[in-house]
């Protein structure tokens, strides 16, 4: 994963690509433009420039293609007024930079609704057009993971009440507030003989993606590879570490560890006394 944080581009540009890796021209492709301010969100358009990333469709694990279709609410009649009981499942965003050498592999799961999104795929890799190889850029992942969650709630709007960003992108911000305090958990281990393994948890956020890679570099602790999870109103990343090419030692561990919980659990105090 590379660490340079680049300044904002003009987004990139997504073409779908068949399960055999072909080039399969799109009429329109989907332009991700950032916001300004995490409130504005992200804007997908249509357009016709080059795109710069490629959504690759990846087989499923069956020998066929099942399609999947949008599941209608349950419906309940009491007293001659009909309600919806339908429990809305929890949103899932996996950007997983492990299992691919060569691309960014993206899983969405949303129960069984996700029909209509996804084109009955909710597996794909992401490559740049360019080079052909994964996105490692920190803040054109988050800018794909901030416009897959836009895409989701503009499709589902009642995904947008189980989703810490519903507030910045939805219509339905979520019923209860996470406790950053309580939901906040870091652990440092071993992970072979020349890295480490860091797990963070903590409530969801626009840019938090990048501003926990911005973290861990400016302690001189080198970020390979990992994986973001978006799990409802919670973010859980893993990053494989280093330090000079080695694992972190536990003192360097102890520095990481309260950096990251001093800036996770530092915004709402602060924010709240403007």
């Amino acid at each position: 994963m590379a660490m340079a944080m680049a300044a904002w581009s003009l987004g990139p540009q997504f073409s779908a690509v068949d399960s055999t890796n072909s080039f399969r021209p799109l009429e329109r492709t989907i332009s991700i433009a950032p916001p300004l301010k995490p409130s504005s969100g992200f804007v997908a358009t249509t357009t016709t420039t080059k795109p710069s990333c490629i959504i690759h469709r990846r087989r499923l694990s069956s020998s066929g293609t099942t399609i999947i279709p949008r599941a209608a609410p349950v419906t309940d009649v009491e007293d001659g007024n009909q309600g919806i009981t339908d429990t809305v499942p929890t949103p899932i965003v996996i950007i997983d930079q492990d299992s691919d050498p060569d691309s960014t592999v993206v899983e969405i799961t949303f129960g069984d609704r996700l029909g209509a999104l996804l084109d009955t795929h909710n597996k794909f890799s992401i490559t740049k057009a360019d080079t052909g190889r994964k996105v490692e850029d920190p803040e054109l992942l988050e800018q794909i993971r901030l416009t897959i969650i836009n895409n989701l709630i503009q499709y589902h709007p009642e995904s947008s009440s189980q989703l810490a960003l519903g507030a910045a992108f939805g219509l339905l911000p979520p019923k209860e507030q996470v406790d950053v305090d309580i939901a906040t958990h870091i652990n440092v281990s071993n992970d072979g003989p020349n890295r480490s393994l860091l797990y963070v948890e903590t409530a969801d956020r626009p840019g938090l993606l990048v501003d926990l890679v911005k973290i861990i570099t400016d302690i001189n602790i080198d970020v390979e590879s990992g994986e973001f999870d978006t799990e409802g109103l919670l973010a859980k990343a893993k990053f494989h570490v280093s330090y000079q090419g080695k694992p972190i030692i536990r003192p360097l561990q102890q520095v990481l560890a309260n950096s990251l919980r001093y800036f996770l659990t530092r915004p709402s105090t602060e924010e709240s006394s403007f």
